[in-house]
């Protein structure tokens, strides 16, 4: 279904932005991080790319619910939305702080660069002008952030959007338009400017991120996906393994596991993605400063991402990248920056207003670090060694704690699975109604778990990128991950059933793969409003039954619907029945599903479980 069109470029239109460039970076990732050649293949452009716009989309998200919620005490049971001011600061202040990377840290500063004009338009909404201003602002702060810029990059890319926008007449989508198919111009002709990527024969992996956030910016004002952008100039190089079940459908789905989809696929787009992470906002002022130093794999991977506009570090440069968030006046920035760019490379220095990120190659970590601490007060200081490991990185001054072979993380909607799938040994990751959770809770998970070999289950079709953004995370961290792109927990306990740890692991993926893909699931629910669905018009406070993800069934009484609804998913045949019930549903409805599955369904087993608050009343698979 088309998106419907933003007409002016108001609060509204921000989030929904956000939301879609999360949704089309998740679609692109595996592809871009797959061209990531220059300097060297280190395959996290696509990423880091998707991580800064999750944290953007986070902070977003958490302004708008803040408006919805009202101050306390406040009587207006309708509270005014956010300004446009109120979600673009929102949105650049949640991509600084969220920043990964040389891409990211640049998408961030264009970001920023777009905030400073929209923010401070008088008006409740831009118009066509208001964005061209903006495009050309942003493109200008991104160039100006980075200490040596190189062309053929992301921001070569970004100074076209801005100029091609720049000449362009009318509204939002047609200044969007003109943007997106100047970037799209840009990165094919990246190759000419950079050798590299000429004899790899692909497009800068920066700008190609670059046009994908453009094409979103498309779609939320004029309604319409743009034609996909240049991909490659000619071959495309071997993505990394990411494991077993890297290129596996997702079961029932007939999608490829990595969610990437050709440009022009049709697929359906979101208005925004449900993403919630954890509260935005800087650590308390008297925190100290710590540093997560982490392992990478490839002795000769630097940090750069290709099309980052950052002067090339050779495979024999610094040994280690550095990034921090920084409180720090202006002149003590100035003074930073001359400082790190006399220790190493691939100086990037972005934002303002008292806060920046800071990210730098230096073979002194601990010297960049201190003339942060000089300047200011640095903070989420993030160290990673670019060669093999050794003490700093693999904490050798003491014994670590003895890896598990292998472990099974899951997402769960409620807390009566989290009990189910943990007494089988999983660990688990709550996704309450309306908050699923963010790539960081994942990666926190996988680390809880702490083994060599982690199955990861999202157990939702909407988690399947941010799923593969986590897996890439802790992938770079040594552990091997296979996402299998469960869409229901109702299939992740079918997987969950046929874990066996002591098999090899490609042959546990496999099994657990097909035990999912072999589960149908259903839910029961109650239509929040009025809407059209694949079994007619349904009106608020009905009770639909999905199956498989699409409404099959509308109806007045729960029981009655489950009925139908299991009805229709035995009809094609099964084994096994389970039912997991919430919180608000009597025992009652699974007494009446059982004698209906006992009485109507020869040699059909049944299983209830209760999921606690789990946002749908009732949960049903048929294996």
């Amino acid at each position: 279904m088309a998106q419907v069109p933003q007409t002016f470029f108001d609060a509204l239109a921000v989030r929904t932005w956000c939301g879609l460039a999360l949704e089309t970076l998740g679609r692109a990732r595996e592809e871009i991080d797959a061209i990531n050649v220059y300097p060297v293949a280190d395959g996290d452009t696509g990423t880091n790319l998707y991580l800064t716009v999750e944290s953007a989309v986070a902070a977003v998200e958490a302004v708008f619910a803040g408006h919805a919620a009202g101050p306390a005490g406040a009587a207006d049971p309708a509270p005014a939305g956010p300004t446009l001011a109120d979600a673009v600061r929102a949105m650049a202040h949640g991509a600084l702080i969220g920043a990964r990377g040389n891409s990211g840290t640049i998408l961030a500063q264009l970001l920023r660069g777009m905030a400073q004009v929209l923010a401070d338009d008088a008006q409740a909404h831009a118009d066509g002008r208001g964005l061209r201003l903006a495009l050309r602002q942003a493109a200008d702060s991104a160039r100006q952030a980075v200490a040596h810029p190189v062309e053929g990059t992301v921001l070569t890319v970004a100074s076209a959007a801005a100029d091609a926008a720049g000449g362009a007449e009318g509204d939002c989508g047609s200044v969007a338009r003109a943007a997106y198919e100047g970037a799209r111009e840009a990165l094919a002709a990246t190759p000419e400017q950079l050798p590299v990527l000429d004899r790899a024969g692909v497009v800068d992996a920066g700008g190609r991120g670059l046009v994908a956030v453009l094409g979103a910016l498309v779609e939320t004002f004029t309604g319409e996906r743009p034609r996909g952008p240049v991909a490659s100039a000619g071959r495309v190089p071997e993505a990394r393994a990411s494991g077993p079940a890297s290129g596996m459908s997702a079961p029932g789905s007939g999608e490829p596991a990595s969610g990437v989809s050709a440009p022009g696929s049709g697929e359906p787009a979101v208005a925004h993605a449900r993403v919630v992470p954890e509260p935005v906002g800087e650590e308390p002022a008297g925190a100290a400063a710590h540093a997560a130093v982490e392992p990478f794999d490839d002795p000769l991977t630097t940090c750069a991402d290709p099309g980052d506009g950052i002067d090339a570090p050779h495979q024999d440069g610094p040994a280690f990248e550095v990034i921090y968030l920084l409180e720090a006046e202006d002149a003590a920035v100035a003074r930073l920056r001359r400082r790190l760019d006399a220790l190493g490379d691939s100086l990037v220095v972005v934002g303002g207003d008292g806060l920046w990120n800071v990210h730098v190659h230096v073979d002194d970590a601990g010297a960049a670090v201190e003339a942060g601490i000089e300047a200011g007060r640095p903070h989420r200081i993030r160290i990673t060694h670019f060669g093999a490991h050794d003490v700093h990185t693999t904490g050798a001054e003491r014994a670590p704690r003895e890896r598990a072979q292998r472990a099974v993380v899951a997402v769960v909607p409620g807390e009566g699975l989290a009990g189910l799938y943990a007494e089988a040994g999983a660990t688990t990751v709550l996704a309450r109604p309306g908050e699923p959770p963010a790539s960081g809770e994942l990666v926190q998970a996988v680390r809880r778990a702490h083994a060599r070999e982690v199955v990861l289950l999202p157990n939702d079709d909407e988690l399947r990128h941010t799923a593969a953004a986590a897996a890439e995370q802790v992938r770079t961290e040594g552990v091997r991950v296979a996402l299998i792109p469960t869409r229901s927990a109702i299939q992740g306990i079918a997987a969950l059933a046929v874990h066996e740890p002591g098999r090899r692991f490609d042959e546990d993926v496999v099994s657990m793969t097909s035990a999912a893909g072999a589960t149908r699931h259903a839910e029961v629910t109650v239509a929040e409003a009025e809407s059209w669905t694949m079994a007619g018009i349904c009106q608020a406070g009905d009770v639909l039954g999905l199956i498989d993800g699409d409404v099959a069934v509308i109806g007045s009484d729960v029981t009655a619907t489950a009925a139908a609804v299991l009805d229709r998913m035995l009809a094609a045949g099964g084994e096994m029945v389970t039912l997991v019930l919430g919180d608000e549903v009597p025992d009652t409805v699974a007494e009446h599903l059982q004698d209906r599955v006992r009485e109507g369904y020869l040699a059909v087993d049944t299983v209830v479980y209760r999921g606690g608050r789990q946002g749908s009343l009732l949960l049903i698979g048929v294996e």
